[in-house]
């Protein structure tokens, strides 16, 4: 491939998704995209790249961009998200709603662990919920990981990764090798394509977004625009959940930390009222303890601690993406 061929590359990328190819990942491009190359009948990556030239290909251009993604997600990880939605964000809701529907979007989906991991802390808090009902919209640029999302298929590995195993249990049935989430589970989740270059406005309002991992993959302009428009769509005491390298800082005012929360920010319109309330009992697990009782070969230590409140996670591209 040639520098101009790369440059281009990385130019489509961007438009197309917001998501950045640093320079170095030369080496990724031809086990990505030679499948895909050879599925439209083209010879090379030199080939591939002159029919996304044209632009005329949006079959195509799907292809390329879903090609270089890579979706890593599994259930329950890092818990502080989810400790942070039952101890804090339930209890705020409880006090100021009362009843009525709350809006939860997972703006970065993947194969569906991180809205089914909510759906099932939900599910296992319901008597505690008062008058509250909860939609739980999961959207991801890619309907290949859509598609297994709605499914709602795991390898064993993928439910040995961070998955409790009395939640398995509970909530999966096994076909063969593989282990399908309830359908009680997947009907608390709703999942659209959506890429987040997009206009929100025809998603509605959302008192909680999660968007954990996917922006420290844009540039910091993409960052600040998303994360403006993102204010846009809660009221003033809506909650953002980040990922753990992730942060506001130097890069909008529209929300502003918890204090003592680590990754969770209100809406700075309302000031979100972060004071201590009762929270939420929810059952934990023994540390190291998951699915068929073993560590996840690959895991992270984060990852090896399972609890009912660990989060999941999404879609990343190599050098640019969550």
């Amino acid at each position: 491939m040639t520098p101009q061929d790369y440059a281009f590359l990385q130019g489509f990328l961007k438009e197309k998704s917001g998501l950045v190819l640093s320079n170095d990942k030369q080496y990724l491009i031809e086990s990505r995209l030679m499948p895909i190359a050879r599925k439209a009948g083209l010879q090379s990556i030199g080939d591939l790249i002159g029919k996304l030239r044209g632009f005329g290909d949006r079959t195509l251009q799907t292809a390329v961009v879903e090609a270089m993604t890579t979706n890593e997600s599994f259930f329950f990880r890092d818990k502080t998200p989810f400790e942070h939605f039952t101890d804090t964000i339930i209890p705020h809701l409880l006090e100021t709603r009362k009843r009525g529907r709350v809006r939860i979007w997972c703006a970065a989906a993947s194969t569906g662990q991180e809205p089914y991991s909510l759906a099932m802390s939900l599910k296992e808090n319901a008597s505690k919920l008062g008058g509250l009902s909860f939609e739980i919209l999961a959207t991801d640029i890619s309907n290949e990981v859509l598609d297994k999302a709605k499914a709602g298929f795991y390898s064993q590995f993928e439910v040995q990764r961070g998955l409790p195993v009395q939640l398995l249990l509970k909530y999966f049935t096994q076909h063969g090798e593989m282990w399908q989430i309830a359908p009680e589970i997947r009907a608390m989740v709703t999942y659209k394509q959506f890429n987040l270059l997009e206009s929100f406005a025809a998603l509605g309002q959302f008192d909680v977004i999660f968007c954990r991992n996917v922006l420290i993959y844009f540039d910091q302009a993409t960052k600040t625009d998303i994360m403006q428009r993102l204010s846009k769509q809660m009221p003033d005491d809506g909650y953002l959940l980040l990922g753990a390298a992730e942060t506001v800082v130097g890069l909008t005012t529209a929300f502003q930390a918890v204090p003592g929360k680590r990754g969770l920010y209100g809406n700075a319109r309302g000031a979100a009222d972060t004071k201590a309330t009762p929270s939420i009992a929810t059952p934990r697990i023994a540390v190291g303890e998951s699915a068929f009782g073993a560590r996840a070969l690959g895991a992270s230590p984060t990852a090896a601690k399972p609890s009912v409140f660990a989060s999941s996670r999404l879609s990343t591209i190599p050098g640019g993406r969550k």
